[in-house]
């Protein structure tokens, strides 16, 4: 073995010892789907979860659960619910899941022929993806990068560019690249459907949206995942489009113009965790794919903490990172904050205890920087801060006010009055007048 190869070997154990109950399902899968065999579940309120959020019956059972364990062993699975239940059983997710865990494993057969489901391009050999990317075959090896070689090489040659900005590491592809990832999200993403708990980076969605649900409740309860986008690996990623009837190769090809490894140069003054996250193929921040890849990543999560908050009387919506519930005065925050912990770390995420917030109707109750103690809106000292600074660029020039060096100054203004008069038509007619009136 070569040292390149030696280092290679190294990298994939460590990240496979890193991984949480679901990823290791999904490398289960992969490996089984490559000759490899071990013994290794799903966590049962997982599949329960899944099962419960929908319709009772074979063909809901069997999409829902393909989402966990792939669609062969979802149709198995929901046939063998049925048969133990004709209807939806009573007790809620950890009654079933109990009832789950009491199933004893069959053994997969063989041979499984691809089982496509949803609205996917059929991709069967990795050929087609290039074709349909507008690439050769020797150029999709060299974007997909499945051997990690980039992470080795020489900063020109590398396809992202990266930097540091506080603790958060923003790896921007190339250009090429950057094409590849957005035609992967027209084509591919966007047609496979998101839990309705997801808000953000969706068409007709956004932080009004997010918020609108938890507007003049008595409790509002947010909370912060930790290193989002670093947390979504290429296992998981790959398990995903495999349970969507991709080959493996095909699927670890998608999965390696999705992901990247950060070079070692650019991590060795991080701690030992992150660094080890970040030299695991990992979704980008900075990539045009990464936000859609990871709400579809987040599924079975948003599912999950959905009926959590429905056992518990509460209402539950997610805005990337930001998890956000609602409820009444009495909510049992020592159920809920326990059960989110515990669906966010089954689904291979963290929580960043240091946000982690619960306000009463009396305090100021806040949610991605919009006040929700009534209608969802930005804060009035953020209205006050935009007004004048509009009023200084009417009486003082536009570029005056440009403190941070902008380059189209006038429509970073034309987004902050966006944000800050979204759900105010009052508001809106107000700074939309201070903005016109601003000349140059």
């Amino acid at each position: 073995m070569t040292a390149y190869e030696t280092l290679t070997a190294y990298e994939t154990l460590t990240a496979y010892e890193t991984l949480t109950a679901y990823e290791t399902l999904t490398a289960y899968e992969t490996f089984t789907a490559a000759g490899t065999h071990a013994a290794v579940g799903t966590p049962a309120e997982t599949l329960a979860a899944a099962a419960l959020d929908g319709p009772w019956d074979r063909s809901g059972l069997a999409e829902r659960l393909a989402d966990v364990v792939g669609p062969v062993q979802a149709e198995d699975l929901a046939v063998r619910l049925l048969a133990l239940s004709p209807s939806a059983p009573h007790g809620g997710t950890e009654s079933l899941a109990r009832l789950i865990k009491d199933l004893k494993p069959r053994e997969a057969p063989e041979e499984q022929k691809p089982r496509w489901r949803g609205n996917v391009p059929r991709w069967h050999t990795t050929d087609e993806l290039a074709r349909a990317l507008d690439l050769d075959a020797g150029e999709l090896a060299w974007f997909a990068d499945t051997r990690a070689w980039n992470r080795h090489a020489h900063e020109p040659l590398r396809h992202y560019r990266t930097w540091w900005q506080g603790r958060r590491l923003i790896e921007s592809p190339k250009p090429r690249l950057a094409e590849l990832q957005r035609r992967l999200v027209r084509h591919l993403l966007d047609r496979v459907d998101l839990h309705d708990a997801a808000h953000g980076f969706r068409r007709g969605r956004s932080i009004a949206t997010f918020a609108a649900p938890h507007a003049n409740k008595p409790l509002v309860v947010r909370l912060d995942l930790e290193g989002f986008f670093t947390s979504v690996t290429g296992a998981r990623i790959r398990g995903l489009l495999e349970s969507y009837g991709y080959p493996p190769a095909v699927a670890a090809a998608i999965t390696g113009l999705l992901t990247t490894r950060t070079p070692p140069d650019v991590t060795t003054k991080t701690d030992w965790p992150l660094r080890r996250r970040l030299a695991a193929a990992h979704l980008p921040q900075g990539a045009p794919s990464s936000p859609a890849t990871a709400n579809l990543i987040a599924r079975n999560l948003d599912r999950r903490l959905t009926g959590l908050a429905r056992s518990l009387g509460a209402t539950y919506t997610r805005y990337a990172d930001d998890l956000a519930f609602s409820g009444p005065e009495d909510l049992p925050l020592h159920r809920l904050l326990p059960g989110v912990k515990k669906a966010v770390h089954s689904e291979g995420f963290r929580i960043n205890p240091d946000k982690t917030r619960a306000a009463a109707q009396h305090q100021r109750q806040r949610l991605a920087g919009l006040v929700v103690n009534h209608a969802p809106a930005a804060s009035r000292a953020e209205y006050d801060d935009l007004k004048a600074t509009l009023h200084n660029c009417a009486r003082h020039g536009l570029e005056s006010q440009n403190r941070h060096g902008h380059p189209d100054f006038r429509a970073h203004l034309r987004g902050r009055v966006e944000w800050v008069s979204a759900g105010r038509p009052a508001r809106a007619a107000k700074l939309g007048a201070l903005l016109d009136a601003i000349s140059g």
